[in-house]
């Protein structure tokens, strides 16, 4: 049973989708604990199941680096085998991502390497593109730099608004998530190779 740390600042849709799946039954993984960088609503989800969460938040540190490491110190107190950036808004530090990369992933609603960082639905859309969609993938050092696990296109529909087209990316992101996460706990996607 592959045990999941999910992190999240907002929200918590994909984190539902994960959630929701696993009370159905027969998934080769499991959700331990969820992570926050504030008071997220997707807190939520966990709670209602049971499901231990904590929250880090940066200004109750003194800089990036110290709140790293206390995030860090709770992510590892559940001893995860993965760690799942789901809509957590924030760049990890690196000490963070060090410590737990490749076992650390990140979904990012644009084909990667196109379109990184915070705006990637806005990006696509004053770039005229006609295709976007969903990265999972491994987070390194760099912003939406590391190794691609799994991507799905999604089509640009004519005059669609910044919110229209990230809702229909997140209706392709949540499926892909799960599946990723499936096929990393049966070993048919191996992290770091």
């Amino acid at each position: 049973m592959l045990k999941i740390v999910v992190l999240i600042s907002g929200g918590g849709s994909n984190l539902k989708a994960l959630l929701e799946a696993a009370d159905a039954g027969g998934e080769p993984f499991e959700v331990v604990a969820v992570g926050a960088d504030g008071d997220a609503a997707g807190l939520a989800h966990a709670t209602s199941r049971g499901i231990e969460t904590f929250v880090t938040r940066p200004k109750d540190y003194d800089g990036r680096q110290a709140w790293g490491e206390a995030f860090l110190a709770e992510i590892e107190r559940f001893s995860p085998d993965l760690v799942v950036s789901a809509g957590l808004m924030r760049i990890l530090p690196e000490g963070v991502v060090s410590a737990l990369s490749p076992n650390l992933i990140n979904t990012h609603p644009a084909l990667l390497p196109l379109y990184p960082g915070a705006h990637a639905v806005r990006d696509a859309l004053a770039a005229g593109a006609t295709e976007t969609g969903v990265t999972v993938h491994v987070i390194d050092a760099g912003v939406d730099t590391g190794p691609v696990i799994n991507q799905r296109s999604v089509q640009v529909l004519p005059n669609e608004t910044e919110d229209e087209l990230h809702e229909r990316i997140k209706e392709v992101e949540r499926p892909l998530l799960l599946q990723t996460v499936r096929d990393i706990a049966s070993g048919a996607v191996t992290l770091g190779e």
